[in-house]
C-alpha cells in the first residue's frame, strides 16, 4: 500500500472509498434481494470498510477532532480519539512482516514493568508460539517489599514447538526440552568440563567449532518420548 506524504493525498483517497461504500449501501444492500447476491455486496463492503482502517492508520489527526455525543472524532477519517488501531495487512505467500525491531531505548530504571514495557507480543504462527518482550529497567518486589530489586533492561524472544522451548535474550539463549515443574526443586547446572565423561554421556549435545576452538554453535537431539498405552 502506498505511503501518503500529504493530507490531501489521503482524503482524496478517503473520499473514493466513502463514495464506493455509499454506492453498494444505497444500491446493493436492500432487502428483496437473493441471499447469495446480499452475501456478495456484503463481502465488498467488508472489504472497503477494511480499506477505510487501514488508510486511517496513516492519518496524522491534522485537522483534530469533533464532538459527538461524549466522544471526539478524528474529522478526517473518524477515529474514535484515544482507541489504539492495530491492523496488519501481511502477503498470503512469501515471508511475513508484522512490526519493526525494538530495542530497551532507556536507562531510566522505571517504578514497574507497565511504565517500563515496550513490546509484549505473540503470535501462532503455523503450530509454533512466538513471543517478544522488550523492557527498559524496572523495580520489583519479586522477594517481597522489603527486598525490592531493579530488573534489568533487555529484550527477550521466545519459541515454543512440540513440547521444546528456546528463549533468547541479549546475555544468554536457553534451551528446554520439557516444562519445568515448578514444586520440584531447580534443576542442576554446570559447564561441560565440571562433569566426568561418564555423566556427559548422559547428555545428547553436539558443539559446533572452528580449527582456533571457538564456540559456534551446538545441537541437541531431541529426548525420545515414551509411548503411551
Amino acid at each position: 500500500m502506498k505511503n501518503y506524504q500529504t493530507k490531501r493525498d489521503l482524503k482524496r483517497e478517503l473520499r473514493r472509498v466513502y463514495k464506493a461504500m455509499d454506492f453498494v449501501s444505497e444500491n446493493f444492500l436492500r432487502n428483496g434481494r437473493k441471499q447469495r447476491t446480499q452475501h456478495i455486496y456484503f463481502d465488498l463492503y467488508q472489504g472497503l470498510g477494511l480499506a477505510w482502517e487501514f488508510l486511517g492508520l496513516q492519518c496524522g489527526h491534522w485537522d483534530g477532532y469533533k464532538r459527538k455525543n461524549t466522544q471526539g472524532l478524528c474529522r478526517i477519517y473518524g477515529k474514535v480519539k484515544g482507541v489504539r488501531g492495530q491492523y496488519y495487512l501481511i502477503p498470503m505467500d512469501g515471508a511475513k512482516k508484522i512490526g519493526m525491531r525494538v530495542a530497551p531505548n532507556s536507562k531510566k530504571v522505571f517504578e514497574n514493568k507497565s511504565n517500563a514495557q515496550l513490546v509484549r507480543d505473540g503470535i501462532m504462527f503455523h503450530g509454533a508460539a512466538l513471543n517478544v518482550d522488550v523492557h527498559n529497567s524496572y523495580k520489583s518486589s519479586l522477594f517481597g517489599k522489603e527486598r525490592e530489586i531493579t530488573i534489568a533492561r533487555d529484550r527477550t524472544i521466545g519459541l515454543k514447538e512440540g513440547g521444546m522451548t528456546c528463549s533468547v535474550d541479549e546475555y544468554t539463549v536457553n534451551v528446554e526440552t520439557e516444562p519445568r515443574d515448578k514444586s520440584k526443586k531447580p534443576p542442576y547446572g554446570s559447564f561441560p568440563w565440571e562433569l566426568s565423561k561418564s555423566k556427559l554421556k548422559f547428555f545428547p549435545v553436539i558443539f559446533h567449532f572452528d580449527g582456533k576452538y571457538r564456540f559456534l554453535g551446538l545441537t541437541i537431539f531431541r529426548p525420545a518420548r515414551k509411548s503411551a498405552r
